[in-house]
């Protein structure tokens, strides 16, 4: 039987570049896109396109149904991939957009999950992995609110992964560093006229989202998936770095 798995925020970048590696691996993709005429052109593209604004309850709650119905109540994966990042000082961001950051790339997740895993359970078996990212690892100054929604990211998921441990559902985080998608330019800025950027050595170590899709590709065809997938070198000089030194010489390093 062909497996089903759910991707959101599946129109472009990672999420496009996984829909269709997962496809091409003979996996039925439900992609989850939030604006309509996106909706339609995956559906074009030989997907099943559904509607789904994770920063909306009733939009989840719906898209969820609509999951369910299309796979019968058998649903083999999901990648929660869907989120947006807000920078800037955090004495600039306020409490309505630190809950929207929140909303979108931390509480939707929740929700999306534990209406959407009964069908997976159903089962015995299914895989649910996370786009998290370097800064669930780290944080720095000007992406406080981001780092802050991925760390909670991590901390759910492995929290996740272990109430899961006798279901057959098996959790997985992938850890991207700098990549070529369209975040960085929809990225909301706080402050227009000092935005927050990426250091000009980043671009040397930047990768397409082909790398991610192959990681998420093994999290959801591997007996034994791994619990991260670290994608760039950054991300695994980083997670290397963060074990071996003290925090104050991280600090100096991360503030330069």
């Amino acid at each position: 039987m062909q497996k089903s798995v759910f991707i959101t925020g599946s129109s472009s970048g990672i999420g496009l570049a996984c829909a269709h590696a997962l496809k091409q691996r003979g996996y039925h993709v439900l992609a989850g896109c939030r604006k309509p005429e996106d909706v339609e052109r995956m559906s074009s593209l030989g997907f099943t396109g559904i509607q789904l604004d994770v920063d909306d309850e009733a939009s989840v709650r719906q898209a969820a149904q609509e999951v369910i119905r299309l796979t019968g109540n058998n649903l083999y994966g999901l990648f929660n991939n869907a989120g947006f990042g807000l920078y800037g000082p955090l004495e600039t961001i306020s409490r309505s957009q630190l809950e929207k950051q929140f909303s979108t790339n931390f509480f939707g997740v929740h929700q999306l999950t534990m209406l959407l895993l009964p069908a997976m359970k159903a089962q015995s078996e299914g895989r649910i992995v996370m786009t998290s990212s370097v800064m669930g690892l780290i944080s720095t100054p000007g992406r406080g609110a981001y780092a802050a929604s991925k760390y909670a990211l991590e901390a759910w998921s492995d929290a996740l992964r272990m109430e899961l441990r006798y279901t057959g559902i098996q959790v997985s985080l992938i850890e991207p560093g700098p990549i070529h998608t369209r975040f960085t330019d929809n990225v909301n800025q706080t402050q227009a006229d000092k935005p927050v950027q990426n250091p000009g050595i980043a671009a040397r170590f930047t990768l397409g989202p082909e790398a991610v899709a192959a990681k998420v590709c093994h999290a959801f065809g591997s007996t034994r998936p791994r619990l991260r997938y670290p994608v760039t070198l950054v991300t695994w000089v980083v997670g290397f770095l963060k074990r071996l030194l003290p925090g104050r010489i991280m600090d100096k390093i991360l503030r330069t």
